[in-house]
């Protein structure tokens, strides 16, 4: 066992031994022109021997893996406990000696900083910034073995714990080492950015300096100067004032003191240093291969540098074969599904869209630089995301405005104009939309029918053909002028009528009960099931204890069966299932785990159904809308007829009321058959995957999912896998996870955000897009997992974004508000067509609302107001 290596030992491979800011210093120290001061580590085989001793402590780890991540009071005690222990434990004599011999040969009576190293810190997906402890200038070897062990007891603060029950790790798997490293006394420190940690672009460095040790600024003792730096030159500069230094104490340990008065506002770096500093950051982000967050001293005129570790906060950049630039649009903030996808999901959505898409942090972005180069394009694409998206517009906008990005063709350069996409008129005939719906229900039928069977390669090939087929049904000519003339309608008759009668938004009235909508009749029929379960109190105290067990499979189906009125419960379950069992959340995403795969994921909703309505509701809900939509139409063609040319008027507005009624439903079934594909899909590829399991392939079913399917294809075809890159994606999709996607990205890495260019909302309002009209008033349930959805009469669901999963809980629903979302999009239709008061595109609504606040949402207007 290794108790004690130098920097000069240790390189990437050792970050088992001696932790991620251990393994950083020792590649730092072998980049030419990078000082770093000597030192060593204590490894982690010095930290497991000492606390395999402790008697005490699996107990003690075991209780902390079983506390929840909220409970602050529970994790404070036991955490406490824990480091009570780790921080009195006897050191052995031998590695005693190993550290005492390392001391020696740097110089025993000189200053140390002593520091944490944490085998989960520092890491390219899981920083762990500020979880474990440092310690500055500690002499002797007394003083640095007792701050040995209160950097191991750090492994167990409050902070660290809560980190990692939220992040996934496992306790017993994070292990700590501890550096020790030679004293630097700066005449100034702080931290370099090698990419803008605002905006997120790689081309600009941010360095921040202080006077004196760089824990001033680290704990928020003084405001530093900040430099942006882009080729070489700072494009701004902010002096702050520095009333105050932390220095090192003559008796070890530091202290802070006040700085001269005609120091306070002086720049601590000059301009020559800045624009050194980063170029020798940008030396050590090549050699680490991404951007890093480096602290720096400054002693003399001679930069050392004491850590770096990569920035894990910066959103990924899609790769590209070329320097040109390129602007990426989310793909997600279109389909309502920001979430990360794993890459079988990726690759299947790739296959099926005809757009070329481009990866990055798991999410799919589509590149429109070429489009915004022409005038025509940047018209007809601003003006449409415009519609559907104000925040994207406004980004768009904002880059082409700023002109130092996009290489703008001028008019005369630019060519023809691109060929629109305007589909021809189409007559407005119910029948043209009852027949692509049959259409697409035959193919998925013989679709079924055919991929029984097949397995090995000829599955794999079957699957590729028929998503030719997939293909052909989504983008039929036909279906996309029916969509489009729904659209259309629904804008003229909202344009129209505010201009005519001053009427705000009027088709989401006209639009509410449409026929064929398939998303808000599947909110309709879970009505019916909670009829169907209501009547049996043995079957709804069950579902409330299949509910609180967190039950996985359909196990529960089959045990219902023996209750009282459990077999009509049952099969009316299982009924829901094979019409909507393919959906879920995040249902582009084929990996996703659906209703018919976890059927317990229903439950709240239905018991949700059953305290909240009466028997019947679902037909009374969709006839009351009706009724609306139809004493709507019969009072705005009133009221338009005593208008001058009032006549004319009218009869233009009643053939869009009847164009938007015969073909708004209809934009819901697209998806719905394209996710019933998928699930087919699924479901073969997983039998096949169950297949490689027996073959000694694969280890677990879901390795599937971290294989693009062409890779799978392959895999299948040889019966050979490579687990190591099925490992390395599994722990990348988890850092995806907790990264949130921007809708507008460079490929300098920029984060471009868009506001809302409005002033008519009331002050502190939360602006977003308005999409279905009303104003309703009501507690706030902020949701993220519908699983958990624990929703009464009046409450307004607010979330991150709605896809058609989530229709279920629009029933029970006042209004609605999300983060993500347009005027087209699926929430916004179906809260149109149950009459919800909607407003979408609400930055950070989910943090900005609390649950159980009341609100106030303005769904005419678009704003939405916090009462309490």
């Amino acid at each position: 066992m290794r108790y004690v290596m130098g920097f000069e030992q240790i390189d990437s491979a050792n970050v088992g031994d001696v932790g991620g800011k251990g393994v950083h210093l020792g590649e730092l120290s072998r980049i030419d022109g990078v000082r770093v001061p000597d030192g060593f580590c204590v490894t982690t085989d010095a930290f497991q021997r000492v606390v395999a001793e402790v008697p005490s402590i699996d107990a003690q780890l075991d209780l902390l893996s079983r506390v929840q991540p909220d409970d602050r009071a529970a994790i404070r005690a036991l955490s406490a406990d824990v480091r009570r222990v780790v921080e009195d434990v006897a050191m052995p004599d031998d590695l005693v000696a190993a550290i005492g011999e390392s001391l020696a040969r740097l110089g025993e009576q000189d200053s140390y900083a002593v520091r944490s190293s944490a085998t989960a810190e520092d890491l390219p997906t899981a920083s762990f910034a500020g979880q474990q402890d440092s310690y500055l200038n500690i002499v002797g070897l007394a003083e640095i073995l007792r701050h040995v062990r209160r950097c191991w007891a750090s492994l167990f603060t409050e902070r660290a714990v809560t980190y990692r029950r939220r992040n996934g790790f496992d306790h017993r798997k994070v292990r700590m080492a501890v550096v020790v490293q030679r004293m630097v006394f700066p005449d100034a420190a702080g931290i370099l950015f090698t990419a803008d940690p605002v905006t997120s672009n790689r081309k600009i460095a941010t360095v921040e300096a202080g006077w004196g040790l760089g824990e001033a600024l680290v704990s928020g003792l003084v405001s530093g100067d900040v430099y942006a730096v882009r080729d070489d030159q700072i494009v701004t500069r902010t002096i702050a004032t520095k009333p105050r230094i932390v220095r090192a104490s003559p008796g070890g340990g530091t202290q802070d003191a006040p700085v001269e008065p005609q120091r306070q506002t002086q720049p601590a770096l000059t301009d020559a240093q800045v624009v050194r500093l980063v170029r020798l950051g940008r030396r050590i982000e090549a050699y680490f291969g991404r951007p890093q967050d480096i602290e720096w001293c400054l002693a003399g005129d001679e930069f050392h540098i004491v850590q770096s570790r990569p920035i894990t906060t910066l959103f990924p950049v899609p790769a590209t074969d070329d320097q040109d630039n390129h602007l990426y649009v989310s793909v997600g903030h279109q389909q309502m599904m920001t979430d990360a996808m794993k890459p079988l999901g990726l690759s299947l959505w790739q296959l099926t869209t005809p757009r070329p898409m481009h990866e990055a942090g798991g999410r799919l972005f589509v590149d429109v630089a070429p489009v915004l180069a022409t005038s025509a394009g940047r018209a007809n694409l601003i003006g449409t995301l415009g519609r559907s998206d104000p925040l994207i517009r406004d980004a768009l906008q904002t880059v082409v405005d700023r002109g130092d990005f996009l290489r703008l063709l001028p008019d005369e350069d630019a060519g023809p104009a691109p060929a629109g996409d305007a589909p021809a008129p189409i007559e407005t005939d119910p029948a043209i939309v009852t027949e692509l719906i049959r259409n697409n229900q035959t193919s998925v039928a013989t679709l079924r029918r055919e991929i029984q069977g097949l397995s090995g390669p000829a599955l794999l090939d079957f699957i590729l053909t028929d998503i030719e087929e997939l293909r052909r049904l989504l983008f039929d000519r036909r279906s996309f002028q029916v969509i489009m003339a729904g659209m259309e309608a629904a804008w003229w008759l909202n344009d129209q009528l505010e201009a005519w009668l001053g009427e705000k938004n009027a088709a989401d009235v006209l639009t509410q009960s449409v026929p064929h909508n398939v998303t808000s009749e599947m909110g309709l029929a879970l009505l019916d099931v909670a009829d169907a379960v209501r009547p049996h109190a043995e079957v709804v105290a069950f579902l409330h204890r299949v509910a609180d067990e967190g039950r996985d499979g359909d196990g529960f189906l089959d045990e219902l069966a023996g209750l009282p009125g459990g077999r009509e419960a049952r099969d009316a379950i299982r009924g829901y299932l094979d019409e909507y069992g393919m959906r879920c959340t995040g249902e582009i995403d084929i990996t996703r785990t659906r209703w018919s795969e976890q059927p317990a994921t229903l439950v709240p909703s239905i018991l949700g159904n059953v305290r909240n309505f009466e028997p019947g509701a679902g037909k009374r809900r969709f006839e009351q809308g009706l009724q609306e939509s139809l004493r709507k139409e019969e009072e705005l063609l009133t009221r338009l007829r005593a208008l001058p040319g009032g006549e004319q008027k009218a009869d233009e507005t009643k053939r869009m009321i009847d164009r938007v009624r015969t073909f708004a439903g209809y934009r819901e079934y697209p998806k719905y058959g394209m996710v019933s594909r998928y699930f087919v899909y699924k479901q073969a590829l997983l039998r096949e995957a169950d297949r490689l399991i027996q073959a000694g392939v694969l280890r677990e079913k879901d390795d599937i999912f971290f294989l693009r399917f062409e890779e799978l294809r392959e895999v299948v075809r040889t019966d050979a896998v490579n687990a190591e890159l099925i490992q390395e994606r599994r722990e990348a999709f988890r850092s995806y996870e907790a990264l949130t996607p921007p809708r507008v990205l460079t490929s300098d890495g920029e984060v471009v955000t868009g506001r809302y260019l409005r002033d008519d909302a009331p002050p502190g309002a939360l602006v977003g897009l308005p999409v279905s009209a009303g104003t309703v008033e009501g507690r706030a349930r902020v949701i993220t997992d519908m699983a958990r959805a624990d929703l009464e009469a009046g409450d307004i669901l607010v979330t991150t974004y709605t896809d058609p999963s989530w229709t279920p809980l629009f029933v029970s629903v006042a209004g609605l508000v999300t983060e993500v979302g347009g005027l087209m999009t699926h929430g916004a239709v179906i809260a149109r067509e149950y009459g919800l008061p909607a407003v979408v595109g609400v930055e950070q609504a989910t943090r900005l609302i609390r649950d159980g606040q009341r609100i106030r949402v303005h769904g005419t207007d678009g704003y939405v107001q916090i009462l309490d």
